[in-house]
């Protein structure tokens, strides 16, 4: 290159008489400069011309809408691609003109430099529009596909894109930089950090789409919702715990990168039957719940949404964690309570293999109540009212004192709720039945009184 600017501005310079512009830069200098940036404007205007010409092509034909933004993409970074060389054929043989010293070497390099790092920037540029045309494109097949897993991924992957190709621009950026060994090696161990991290978020996010991807295929909110929570429980205890080995694992792979800190692991390895042994003591109620989170997932005594009585209160697991589960109660108060109680003590689960409940309602009534004719108006009740779920009803005499005889009424429901409400309707209604129709047959208290003594 050297040699043919050097041809051509000696021809130049014999023709206009060898003129001098400014040290030893010449008039022939000055017209190859010209003559380069009209070069690079020929080769800009061409090349806008042909990448319009595919695109047009492109945009004409169905399904070539890739093609036609691959054009657009790689258009913006290839006309600075042209002008950032036509800057560097002009300045890089000006600089051979001067008188080489150390100013004039420096200023070569460090020419050198930019001209190697501007077309890295341009390169990481065009890939990182092509990522995002890609990413438009797979949303679009995703919006098309009857698959919500397309819904979840496809972001996903568009994201990590988004996030690696910069960490890995930069990391592949430094060696042409040149920087010096100490900043270059503080910048490759925080690139190296960045990374880990990257990678961890990634890893958190592909643990969060994949539940998505597996819990949308399940309504809790559904009436018979026995096997969406039982995938629920699951999927929450076991992702909490994919979360914490994450967690775990990034932490470690940070650490190990200082040279300081693996003496001190060395250390801790050294004495960790110590270590261990305070671990475990320290660590043992936290360690009971961990376990007994992986055996609720397992075993599954109770389950997300699950109706129970804990500590005599009535209420939905609402959340479980690794150390705790939230009783969602009935008059919205929370119980919080550890996850090794509901390993060690007993609790009652209303939903455990069913929603379907057999509610119990007790009246009391004088003797002299019709048990038959009440049996017939607690059918008309019970048969008209929706929350019954056409199963089994009946009406007993269970118990009698020396005033009143008890009847207990049973109702088949759908659920817990239902089952309350429908308690509750039966037991008002044949109430007033009772008080309507046989007054008399109320719990009254008799009393005898003898003759009067003389």
């Amino acid at each position: 290159m050297d040699r043919i600017y050097n041809a051509v501005a000696t021809l130049l310079n014999r023709m206009m008489a060898g003129g001098v512009v400014w040290g030893p830069i010449t008039w022939g200098d000055l017209a190859v400069v010209f003559g380069t940036l009209l070069l690079a404007s020929l080769v800009h205007a061409l090349v806008a011309a042909g990448i319009r010409h595919k695109m047009r092509v492109a945009g004409s034909a169905r399904g070539n809408e890739l093609r036609h933004h691959t054009y657009a993409a790689v258009s913006r970074p290839a006309y600075v691609l042209i002008w950032v060389c036509g800057a560097y054929f002009v300045v890089l043989p000006l600089l051979s003109k001067f008188q080489q010293g150390p100013d004039v070497g420096t200023l070569r390099r460090v020419l050198v430099e930019l001209f190697d790092l501007s077309v890295f920037t341009l390169l990481f540029w065009f890939l990182f529009r092509f990522t995002h045309v890609l990413e438009t494109h797979m949303a679009r097949w995703a919006s098309r596909s009857r698959s919500r897993v397309d819904d979840l991924f496809v972001p996903l992957l568009g994201r990590g894109m988004r996030v690696i190709l910069p960490v890995i621009g930069v990391i592949f950026a430094l060696p042409i930089l040149h920087l010096p060994s100490a900043y270059a090696g503080l910048i490759a161990k925080g690139t190296s950090i960045l990374l880990i991290v990257t990678g961890a978020v990634l890893l958190v996010q592909a643990v969060q789409v994949g539940e998505q991807a597996i819990l949308s295929r399940f309504d809790i909110t559904a009436a018979d919702n026995l096997r969406a929570r039982r995938i629920y429980t699951q999927i929450h205890v076991i992702g909490r715990a994919i979360y914490v080995v994450i967690g775990v694992f990034t932490v470690a792979c940070i650490l190990m990168m200082f040279q300081e800190v693996r003496h001190v692991g060395s250390s801790l390895l050294a004495s960790a039957g110590i270590v261990g042994i305070i671990a475990g003591v320290a660590g043992q109620k936290s360690l009971a719940n961990l376990f007994a989170g992986f055996q609720i997932a397992l075993a599954q005594p109770m389950r997300q949404d699950d109706v129970v009585i804990v500590e005599g209160e009535w209420g939905r697991i609402e959340e479980i964690t690794l150390t705790y589960v939230v009783v969602h109660i009935w008059d919205d108060r929370r119980l919080v309570l550890p996850l090794s109680y509901f390993i060690d003590k007993p609790f009652q689960n209303w939903t455990r293999t069913s929603a379907k409940l057999l509610g119990s309602i007790f009246i009391w009534v004088d003797y002299s109540f019709p048990v038959d004719e009440g049996r017939k108006a607690l059918k008309q009740i019970i048969e008209a009212s929706p929350l019954w779920d056409r199963r089994f009803w009946n009406l007993q005499v269970s118990d009698a004192s020396e005033r009143t005889m008890q009847l207990r009424v049973l109702a088949t429901s759908a659920d817990s709720s239902k089952s309350w409400d429908l308690r509750c309707e039966v037991r008002e209604k044949f109430i007033a039945f009772v008080q309507t129709h046989h007054p008399q047959s109320l719990p009254q208290l008799r009393m005898q009184m003898g003759a009067p003594s003389a």
